[in-house]
């Protein structure tokens, strides 16, 4: 038998994790993004990332319909911008400067990094669909990451006295 969801996401809220802004254009052309922390690495060569998008979101439609998406890795600084794309606000563009990438899709700026992608591979996966996107570019700053533990923002200790792996 399986656990419940909320004895579910208590145990997967003791993984520490970067915080990205997945970001895509509508069919409409308009901007398109949402906050996303089941994202990682699959593959280096061919460079794959996946990401898992809700179903119910409101920018579902976009993701699957655009074939292309913008990982975005906010730095410690972009909290606001988390939050900003994790809420039900619909003009989340509003005033957030961004570049554009392939297709046209929002760079955003700031973030510690940006890996844009072209849509592979898309899987069921439960309650979310499971977009695998090729890197066809990178953008990286030397900044802080932002994470996110136990259901809140975190910020990694100064790591300045610790020696390099």
């Amino acid at each position: 038998m399986s656990v419940g969801p909320e004895e579910f996401r208590r145990a997967l809220s003791q993984f520490a994790s970067g915080v990205t802004v997945v970001t895509t254009r509508g069919a409409d052309g308009g901007p398109l993004g949402l906050t996303v922390s089941a994202f990682c690495s699959v593959s280096l060569n061919p460079p794959l990332v996946l990401v898992c998008i809700d179903k119910m979101s409101s920018s579902y439609s976009g993701f699957w319909e655009s074939r292309a998406f913008v990982v975005n890795i906010l730095a410690e600084d972009q909290e606001a911008l988390s939050r900003r794309f994790a809420s039900k606000e619909l003009k989340k563009f509003d005033g957030v400067p961004y570049q554009e990438g392939i297709e046209g899709i929002p760079v955003l700026e700031g973030a510690l990094a940006h890996l844009e992608c072209r849509l592979v591979h898309a899987y069921e996966g439960g309650d979310h669909t499971i977009f695998v996107g090729e890197v066809e570019r990178t953008r990286v700053r030397e900044a802080r990451p932002l994470l996110y533990f136990r259901g809140q923002y975190a910020r990694l200790a100064d790591t300045s006295s610790h020696p390099q792996i």
